[in-house]
């Protein structure tokens, strides 16, 4: 019998501490025979991944393609996931990709999946029938289940420090860990570390890739400003369109960049009403993007996974914060209230704890983690 998908996702730990890079491979080999694998492409990097890969696969839809776009992790619910053709897929949809996937699969290699291993999968059953699939990598590269198939398109988004302890303590070592996934073209977005630039460079020369650096004429640049400013996105989104851009164009893939203006990038330096804005970022890369972008001061609703440098991410963002107000988070990974405070008091900010009052003549950033926007939201919405 076939478990329930969403009792059966819930019973998977979303981490192993013992990793099989085998496991993913061998159940990928018995998927396979039974699916048309789309086109694809594969957004690797630290930061933009999700706005990139969305970026892209709305341009491509918008053209008349069908196109699926795999993202990770979910901010309220699990189908946002496996978008398909604009939008999130519907409960019946996932239902019966994973009455199929968990019959191929058999229940002991379908039981034995990581949950992120099982939904990657699971997202190439639903997109099956796309003509172009856009497959968001998770913490790494080369050995990410994503890293499964073959790709038209590698698209490496800035690369920073994050995730040190599954990736490698140096940028060359988290960027040769990413970036060794490439197969036979790949676009390299603008980097804070020239290091990254190196380490792609001799990997795309060691594979016989062709390696494309962003490039992005003034038209171009001004056609995205004016949209960007409609949109009331930041420089780095702009940044993160011009690499969708290319991306399409390295494809053949005809596009009309004004369509830019009905995507939504929810969770992306997200304007939820006039005074609130919600980003998922989590890092200090990310950090810097959100600084630059802020034009006023803002209260920072604020919490930290302990496996990140909330501390710097702090003093990055403190020349825009008026006051701190943090947000507990239900996530085992949750750093400790007392450590954020520590921090706070070490950088300098002032702070409180979320109330769940809004001020209307206060603007807000709430910032951190998808656990941080996730707990918001469900308070706003539990008012």
């Amino acid at each position: 019998m076939i478990p329930d998908f969403n009792i059966f996702l819930d019973d998977k730990p979303l981490y192993y501490k013992e990793i099989d890079h085998e496991r993913v491979h061998i159940a990928y080999g018995m998927l396979k025979p039974y699916i048309r694998q789309s086109r694809t492409v594969h957004i690797i990097g630290t930061n933009g991944k999700g706005s990139t890969g969305r970026m892209i696969a709305h341009l491509a839809h918008k053209s008349g393609l069908i196109v699926g776009h795999f993202s990770s992790p979910h901010i309220l619910k699990f189908n946002e996931r496996i978008w398909l053709n604009g939008s999130d897929s519907s409960d019946e949809v996932l239902d019966a990709a994973h009455q199929k996937l968990f019959t191929i699969l058999g229940a002991e290699m379908s039981k034995s999946l990581s949950y992120f291993e099982y939904t990657t999968l699971l997202a190439f059953v639903v997109f099956e029938k796309c003509d172009l699939m856009v497959l968001e990598a998770g913490l790494g590269g080369e050995f990410d289940a994503t890293n499964v198939c073959d790709k038209a398109l590698s698209v490496i988004t800035p690369i920073g420090i994050d995730h040190q302890a599954f990736l490698g303590e140096s940028i060359e070592e988290i960027a040769g860990t990413k970036i060794r996934s490439i197969q036979d073209q790949v676009l390299l977005a603008p980097q804070m570390y020239d290091e990254v630039r190196e380490v792609a460079r001799n990997i795309a020369d060691e594979k016989g890739a062709k390696l494309y650096l962003t490039k992005v004429s003034s038209q171009r640049m001004t056609e995205l400003k004016v949209i960007a400013q409609e949109r009331s996105w930041g420089n780095y989104l702009i940044d993160n369109a011009s690499v969708a851009l290319q991306a399409l164009d390295i494809l053949e893939i005809s596009y009309d960049v004004n369509d830019l203006l009905s995507l939504e990038l929810f969770g992306r330096f997200y304007r939820l009403t006039e005074n609130i804005r919600v980003d998922v970022g989590h890092n200090p890369l990310a950090a810097k993007a959100i600084e630059k972008a802020l034009d006023d001061k803002v209260v920072l609703i604020y919490n930290s996974l302990d496996d990140k440098d909330y501390e710097a991410v702090l003093e990055i963002l403190k020349p825009k914060v008026k006051r701190v107000e943090i947000i507990p988070i239900h996530s085992q990974r949750a750093t400790t209230l007392s450590e954020i405070e520590k921090a706070l008091k070490k950088v300098g900010i002032d702070y409180g704890y979320f109330e769940n009052r809004m001020d209307k003549d206060e603007q807000y950033l709430v910032f951190g983690s998808f656990y941080v926007v996730e707990e918001f939201l469900k308070q706003q919405i539990e008012m």
